[in-house]
């Protein structure tokens, strides 16, 4: 999976490139530290490498790592900077556990009827924080993104209450299946950190908004870890 991402970030970078000249300059691409042709062997190589590594685990695990690519790819060459920009993340997020679940035990748990759910929201509040902090820089070129859609303070809203939504789902799902007072409570504590980076943003610049997407991608990532370790215990 590591490989996977690494190629569709290498395609990122290059389909970006000619706005980064502009925008980023000091990028990789535009600023001449990787040739093009470079950054397309690298990522053609690392997309070949994680299906190659992804077949090692059979059928199942190939087909899913090629459901994510395919993901990556239609975010990246067609639509990201549209109003459609959060539909890879809502779809490709929730592939991730199902990913290393079934590439490791050939199957996926019962609970996972509710952490895919959860990880839908999760992916389009990332995707809606990502292009927040695009923002100013989309509405001046033209790019139509979700949040240049939306407008900075229901793009800001909508974060909140997916993220918000997201935390609630988590507690009163462990609470549920038994997860106990101390399970609830750290459930509940990584659930916050996504809901308070996104709320503190809503008034900051484009750094700081990207800061905060930063933040909320590492939160909802712990947030799984620590709601899978207290459900399946």
């Amino acid at each position: 999976m590591t490989a996977l991402q690494a190629g569709i970030g290498v395609v990122n970078d290059i389909v970006d490139a000619p706005a980064d000249a502009v925008a980023k300059p000091a990028k990789p691409i535009p600023a001449g530290l990787v040739p093009r042709g470079a950054a397309i062997g690298a990522a053609a190589g690392a997309m070949l490498l994680g299906l190659g590594l992804s077949a090692g685990s059979g059928w199942g695990s190939l087909l899913i790592a090629l459901a994510i690519l395919a993901v990556g790819l239609a975010y990246d060459l067609r639509l990201k900077g549209t109003a459609w920009s959060w539909l890879p993340f809502a779809v490709g997020i929730p592939l991730l556990p199902v990913y290393a679940w079934y590439g490791a035990v050939g199957t996926v748990p019962a609970e996972f009827a509710v952490l895919i759910p959860a990880a839908v929201a999760a992916g389009a509040a990332l995707a809606i924080g990502n292009a927040r902090a695009d923002l100013e820089r989309d509405a001046a070129s033209g790019v139509a993104s979700i949040a240049t859609r939306l407008g900075q303070r229901a793009a800001w809203a909508w974060q909140v209450a997916l993220f918000g939504g997201i935390a609630v789902a988590a507690v009163i799902s462990v609470a549920a299946w038994g997860g106990g007072a101390g399970g609830v409570a750290l459930v509940a504590a990584a659930g916050l950190v996504p809901v308070l980076a996104a709320t503190a943003s809503r008034d900051a610049g484009p750094g700081g908004r990207e800061r905060a997407w930063e933040v909320e991608a590492v939160g909802v990532a712990v947030l799984a870890v620590v709601w899978l370790w207290v459900a399946l215990a």
